[in-house]
């Protein structure tokens, strides 16, 4: 019997063949913790009694959730954060370097084949440049700060193949809630969630990274894609890798637990309603509801393809007058580029407030935070309840594209309307 991608990765870091089912204590190539996670992690590996980390080049924090500090608590977080990076040699991004899932592919971190943990859960998005990488918790970080290993059951995979061709107005945003809304947020528990098809071919990197990053949405382990001749220029690009590529494909007999296909060629711009990422509906079936804050950014959609579709959008366009647009490159380097295209002139131009990179509306640890009854839209990934800092709010998912047209309207719009030919 063939393997899936899950299970060969996790073979060659077990140095042993593996199946679907078996337990394995692996290495790790690399492993990470944010300012909402590193502290324990800090903590749990001073218990241990261990004097260095396992190695100091596999291992960074992101100061990414709280950035700049909006109260002295987080302060005392990020001065522990700056002191232990300081005394054990390891990476630290610090305030205004970006979130966590885009910095980290962006400075060379990743590979394809690679195994990768990360303290947060959005991890699985490195899976669109065909590595295996997982959120896990603070102390099962800590374990692998220690020894450079940790245990893993291997996955069941799923084959999902996304034929057709987008339409105006319709991005990887809008795929990856129609694949959440089919399959629920269940729907792939603990699963390895290979992508394929057309569609995924055809899409940029950045488009991809999207997609993997709400695999976990779905409630999957994993959510990965082949490498390509896109991901070697992209890590060329970003991290000046251009040696040692090597993809890992699964094999044709592989064994997949559930298959299953979408074709795209109608697919419509979707929004996800409260209070969960698989209550999908259409936008253009939503427009009856006002809104008072947009928010652009996160590790989902805050790219420099993002930011470029809403510079298009806005362009000589004002922002609805009783909406607070938020933009957020999701990168120090995002933020640079942006600059320079005139990105970031358009958004100011047009009325929105543009702020650190960062995840504080996100997250809603600041820069954003609702009021009771606000409602807000959002290219995020997440709309549970209080997760933009205000359990009695009320948030929709939807593609930048998406997000932009409503924050002209005042109210959840179709952004094929917007849209210049």
């Amino acid at each position: 019997m063939g393997k899936t991608i899950a299970e060969k990765i996790l073979s060659s870091h077990a140095g042993t063949e593996l199946k679907a089912g078996d337990i394995a204590i692996c290495k790790v190539d690399f492993c990470f913790g944010q300012d909402g996670t590193s502290s324990l992690i800090i903590d749990s590996f001073k218990k241990s009694g261990r004097k260095k980390v396992f190695s100091p080049s596999k291992f960074c924090m992101v100061i990414d959730h709280s950035a700049p500090s909006p109260n002295v608590g987080v302060s005392e977080i990020h001065k522990k954060m700056r002191d232990f990076a300081r005394s054990e040699k390891v990476g630290l991004y610090d305030i205004g370097e970006g979130v966590c899932h885009v910095v980290i592919p962006e400075r060379g971190h990743v590979r394809p084949g690679s195994l990768i943990l990360g303290a947060d859960s959005h991890t699985c998005t490195y899976g669109a440049l065909n590595a295996l990488s997982t959120g896990v918790g603070s102390t099962d970080l800590a374990m692998t700060l220690i020894s450079g290993k940790n245990w893993f059951r291997v996955p069941e995979s799923v084959k999902i193949t996304v034929n057709g061709i987008l339409r105006k107005g319709v991005y990887s945003k809008d795929v990856a809630l129609r694949i959440i809304g089919d399959l629920g947020a269940n729907g792939c528990t603990y699963n390895s969630v290979e992508f394929y098809g057309p569609v995924i071919r055809r899409l940029s990197v950045e488009a991809r990274l999207t997609i993997s990053n709400m695999a976990v949405e779905m409630g999957a382990k994993f959510g990965v894609m082949e490498a390509d001749a896109k991901v070697a220029a992209y890590l060329n690009e970003n991290a000046k890798i251009n040696k040692g590529i090597e993809g890992v494909t699964a094999d044709k007999d592989a064994k997949y637990v559930k298959i299953k296909g979408y074709d795209i060629s109608s697919l419509e711009p979707l929004v996800a309603k409260p209070h969960a990422v698989d209550n999908v509906a259409p936008a253009m079936d939503l427009s009856s509801i006002r809104i008072d804050e947009a928010f652009i950014g996160t590790c989902t959609n805050g790219r420099l393809e993002d930011l470029k579709i809403v510079s298009e959008i806005l362009k000589n366009r004002k922002i609805h007058k009783r909406v607070r647009c938020i933009i957020a490159p999701a990168s120090k380097r995002i933020f640079s580029e942006a600059v320079k295209r005139g990105y970031i002139k358009t958004f100011i131009d047009a009325g929105c407030v543009v702020v650190s990179p960062g995840c504080g509306p996100c997250v809603g640890t600041h820069e954003g935070i609702l009021a009771n009854g606000e409602v807000a839209i959002s290219s995020a990934n997440r709309n549970f309840k209080g997760r933009m800092g205000n359990p009695d709010s009320f948030i929709y998912l939807a593609s930048p594209a998406t997000v932009c047209a409503s924050a002209l309207e005042g109210k959840i719009s179709d952004p094929r309307n917007h849209i210049r030919v």
